[in-house]
């Protein structure tokens, strides 16, 4: 039977050989050309079989095979093209994160506001908007509207007030009359008059009884540094000038050569040595406060340590570390007053929180350092994990690389705070009632969806690494949803943190093991008494000028709030002696 009899081999060949290749424009060029190989091929082919003899059965065949042979190459290339490209993307996203990371380092975090991947999506019609305003030229007609006079907050009364009087004139300037008064309009300027120091001259005289001759003479009163010139309130101004205002000593020691005061740098920090080790009582006690909360906050931050070499330039620094236990309990409406307490070490190795924390017992809000997990074991300790890391993760990825994975996160995590921001200040009670209502069903449904994405891509990307720390941490976040007395992130320690770390870049370093412990109870004093709104200087002062006589067991007089009960109760005494 003759070949063109056969209308499956004509149909195969005219129609299924002569069919246009794909487009394979998106393709590798090597790709490209093994496919016009191939299609030459299969056209010589073609002819071939219009002008042969060969069976129907064996072109048929062959056909088949070159055409599996086209189909498995193509698939093998691109099986390779988009693991390539899964490759570079990775390569990509890493790059862009290490490159936002060294900008963070060197210029600065920017702001995590929880607006501001909204306000990105708008930005550019408020840009557009406001260009067209500003075009708009304003008409003669149109009036500008009314300024609101600025309501200013009264100056404090225990300023001093220094009264000037400007008259136009002795006389008046028609006549020649005096002038009476009508009355006077009184503007309250504030100024700056430079700080000054005073010398205190302390008598004490010698007497001697005019019938039995005895002499007697007063005792000297009690001082912070026995046999020390220096005054509690200065002694209290070189300690928050230091660790609360980041002032070093040697630059102290310039501002009082200023005044002619000649105070070295080494003999204030002998002063600061002996003081801190004096106040060191109260800050126990303040520790103590803070261990007896349900749910303290804690964190650790670096300093630098110097360690003194055998020649000049042997010096060298060593990390070395500062411990934050925070409480603070307004945000449910507790009433016992916010104190932090802080512990220095030379290392981070996890001995130290286990013994920070050993008389401790209740939840611990804090990051995932492996460290702490010695004192959860223990059971006393309950771990409560940070969702502003969660965060911050999504939006560092998100700000670097702008996936948009990365962005939903951080939307869906802003809800939670959405329902925070109307839990603060409730009871502990009707904080849960509220979290369960509305948090829990977003917390849960975040947690799905992080599963979700994680099995849509690669396990290598920095997106897979950061839904990863998000699942490990969300069981252990969980516990607030059902405790009021728990908040949703750990950003009380960190705020306590936040001295330390503007300290460092002044003092650079500190200067011995027993320095770092004397940074530990001055942070520890002076930001304590910040929480609780209390002047620092003048609590310090008050307390030096008491301490030495001071009985050990009632310490607790001394505290930052129990000064302010006390300065309260003195406004409102002088306050009711003015109405009466």
């Amino acid at each position: 039977m003759p070949l063109w009899d056969s209308h499956d081999a004509r149909d195969l060949v005219c129609n299924g050989m002569s069919k246009t290749p794909p487009n394979l424009t998106n393709l590798p060029p090597e790709v490209q050309a093994y496919v016009a190989a191939q299609t030459a091929e299969l056209s010589e082919l073609k002819q071939a079989f219009l002008g042969s003899s060969l069976g129907h059965a064996t072109v048929q065949k062959r056909l088949k095979d070159e055409m599996a042979s086209v189909d498995a190459a193509l698939s093998a290339e691109r099986t390779a093209h988009a693991r390539a490209i899964q490759n570079r993307d990775t390569i990509i996203a890493d790059l862009r994160l290490q490159l936002h990371g060294h900008n963070k380092h060197r210029f600065g975090s920017k702001s995590e506001s929880s607006a501001q991947l909204a306000l990105e999506l708008i930005l550019e019609e408020l840009e557009i908007e406001q260009a067209v305003e500003t075009d708009d030229e304003p008409s003669d007609a149109e009036a500008k509207p009314p300024r609101t006079p600025r309501k200013r907050k009264p100056f404090p009364k225990g300023l001093k007030r220094v009264q000037k009087t400007i008259t136009p004139s002795d006389a008046c300037t028609d006549c020649g009359g005096s002038f009476k008064v009508l009355g006077t309009d009184v503007m309250e300027e504030l100024e700056y008059v430079p700080g000054h120091y005073i010398v205190n001259q302390i008598g004490r005289p010698r007497l001697a009884c005019t019938c039995c001759e005895a002499v007697v003479q007063a005792e000297m009163p009690s001082r912070p540094i026995p046999k020390s010139f220096v005054g509690p309130a200065l002694m209290a101004h070189i300690l928050c000038c230091k660790y609360g205002y980041h002032l070093p000593l040697y630059r102290q020691s310039q501002m009082f050569a200023n005044e002619g005061i000649d105070l070295s740098g080494s003999l204030m920090a002998g002063w600061v040595g002996k003081c801190t080790k004096l106040l060191e009582r109260v800050s126990d006690a303040i520790r103590d406060h803070v261990f007896e909360a349900q749910a303290i906050f804690m964190d650790d931050t670096t300093v630098k340590l110097l360690q003194k070499g055998n020649g000049k330039g042997k010096n060298k620094t060593k990390t070395a570390r500062l411990w934050v236990y925070a409480r603070k309990e307004d945000t449910w409406a507790s009433g016992a007053p916010p104190a932090v307490w802080y512990q220095f070490s030379t290392s981070r190795e996890a001995e130290h929180p286990s013994k920070h924390l050993e008389s401790y017992e209740g939840y611990a809000h804090a990051d995932a350092y492996a460290g702490y997990n010695d004192a959860y074991r223990t059971g006393r300790v309950k771990e409560m994990a940070c969702m502003a890391h969660v965060r911050r993760e999504f939006f560092d990825l998100y700000e670097s690389t702008k996936l948009p994975v990365a962005g939903e996160a951080v939307l869906r995590i802003k809800k939670l705070y959405d329902v925070e921001t109307q839990a603060r200040f409730l009871p502990p009670a009707e904080r849960v009632a509220l979290r369960q209502e509305y948090a829990k069903p977003i917390f849960d449904d975040l947690e799905v969806w992080l599963k979700e994405q994680l099995g849509k891509i690669s396990s290598k990307t920095p997106l897979a690494k950061a839904i990863k720390y998000a699942l490990a941490r969300l069981p252990k976040a969980r516990p607030y949803l059902d405790h009021g007395f728990l908040e949703l992130d750990n950003n009380t320690a960190e705020r306590a943190v936040r001295p330390v770390a503007v300290g460092r870049k002044n003092y650079l370093f500190m200067g011995s093991e027993a320095g770092g412990k004397s940074a530990a109870i001055a942070y520890t004093l002076i930001e304590t008494a910040k929480m609780n709104k209390v002047n620092p200087k003048a609590w310090l002062a008050w307390v030096l000028e008491r301490i030495q006589d001071h009985q050990a067991n009632r310490i607790n007089d001394l505290m930052p709030w129990a000064y302010q009960d006390m300065i309260d109760a003195k406004n409102a005494e002088a306050k009711a002696k003015d109405a009466a």
